[in-house]
Formats: structure tokens, C-alpha cells, sequence
């Protein structure tokens, strides 16, 4: 069996509010291999958000671990080593595609390589892949606002992918699309997934686009269903 990249062990999160205690994820296990594209499905509020925050490092659980495969637990690590594992290795895409609007499409996929302080040559060279890899080496100049939904997405895929991590966490990253633009991208996710052997974690509510999955997981009220089938 495959070793797998990212493992979460029995995760819960409680949340206080003024009206007690919210039970957002309770005893969540589950695991990605390297190479699998994981759907998590659920009705809103089942706690989808909650699980790929934890799982990325964005949140610490209650109770449980986040483990990577190198065996360190994500969840117990200094602030300053999370922030490190989130610029190396981890990938993340938003439903609201989180574009910088006055920057153009290029300078938005080169942030994490800034953060990391790539120098300047080896920067180019990378956006220009990674905008080629999501069909856009003809628009590297154009600002978000003159790009379709679908083109800001794949800014968004390509600016997960450029730091090269081998994790990619995405929070409904077709929830703002039309169905058809959404297939794209989920298509474009599930070839990425495969092709670079990347531990993917994308939720949706959409059965569409469920059937682009390697396993199907399912929360209700912030715990783990049954197994379910992917579709082909």
C-alpha cells in the first residue's frame, strides 16, 4: 500500500461561541496518497471548511493529529515551521480565487516564489510553466479583472502549483463557476493530481464533479460517513 502524504488521526474541533459549544469535526480519520485526487462532499455547515483548514495547516485541531508523511505532526509544530511547510508544501485554491487585482496574472503565480526569495531567473522560468501548464502562457500580462472566472481559477491552480508542493488543498475551488467551466477545472485538478503525483484534497457539493475522484469522502455534522464509491 502507499505511504501516505498527509494523514489526519482522529481530529476534532470545537469552536466557543456566546451560545456554547459548536462541534464543527468530531474524530475525523483519513488519509491521501501520493498521486489521489480525494473529493469531501457534504451539505453546507458538515464541516468540509474545517477539515481542509486543519488539514493545511490554516487551523490546529481540538483534539487529534494532522501528520505528514515524513512523519511530523503538522498540527504540533511551531507557528514558524507551519508557515514554512505552507510555502514549500502545500498548494491551496479558493473558491474566490484570492487574486491580487492590480497584479497581473504572472506576478500573481510568482507570490510564493517571492516568499521564498527564488531568485529572479529562476522565478520567470517557473511562472511561465506553471501558466503553461494551465493553458495560459497567452494572457500572462492581463489583471484579473480581465480574465474569465475560469481564467482567474487557473491563475489560482497555477500560483498553488509554482512553489512545487506535494499537497494541494482546494475549498470548492469550482463554486463560483458555471457547470461546464466548473468540469474544466475539476479535470484540469484531477490530470495536475496525476501527472505530478500530488496528495489532493478537494471539497465540492457538486456530484458532477465527484465522478473526477480517486475516493469520495462524505461529513455530515462534522463526522466522517461511510466510504463512498468514486463514479467513473
Amino acid at each position: 500500500m502507499t505511504e501516505s502524504v498527509l494523514s489526519a488521526e482522529a481530529v476534532s474541533r470545537v469552536f466557543a461561541t456566546g451560545a456554547g459549544d459548536v462541534h464543527a469535526l468530531t474524530d475525523v480519520t483519513m488519509d491521501v496518497a501520493p498521486g489521489e485526487l480525494v473529493v469531501v462532499r457534504g451539505p453546507s455547515g458538515s464541516g468540509k471548511t474545517t477539515l481542509l483548514n486543519l488539514l493545511g495547516g490554516l487551523d490546529r485541531p481540538t483534539s487529534g493529529r494532522v501528520v505528514l508523511g515524513d512523519g511530523r505532526e503538522l498540527s504540533a509544530l511551531p507557528e514558524k515551521e507551519v508557515l514554512e511547510v505552507r510555502r514549500t508544501r502545500i498548494g491551496y485554491v479558493f473558491q474566490s480565487f484570492g487574486l491580487i487585482p492590480v497584479l497581473s496574472a504572472a506576478e500573481n503565480v510568482e507570490i510564493p516564489l517571492r516568499l521564498l526569495e527564488v531568485d529572479p531567473g529562476a522565478r520567470a522560468r517557473r511562472v511561465a510553466e506553471a501558466l503553461e501548464l494551465v493553458g495560459l502562457s497567452g494572457h500572462a500580462q492581463q489583471r484579473p479583472y480581465e480574465l474569465s472566472g475560469g481564467q482567474q481559477q487557473r491563475v489560482g491552480i497555477a500560483r498553488a502549483l509554482v512553489a512545487e508542493p506535494d499537497i494541494l488543498i482546494a475549498d470548492e475551488p469550482t463554486g463560483q463557476l458555471d457547470s461546464r467551466t466548473a468540469a474544466t477545472i475539476m479535470e484540469l485538478i484531477r490530470e495536475l493530481t496525476h501527472a505530478r503525483g500530488l496528495a489532493a484534497v478537494v471539497s465540492t457539493h457538486d456530484p458532477v464533479l465527484m465522478q473526477r475522484a480517486d475516493r469520495v469522502v462524505e461529513l455530515h455534522d462534522g463526522r466522517l460517513a461511510e466510504p463512498v464509491p468514486a463514479t467513473r
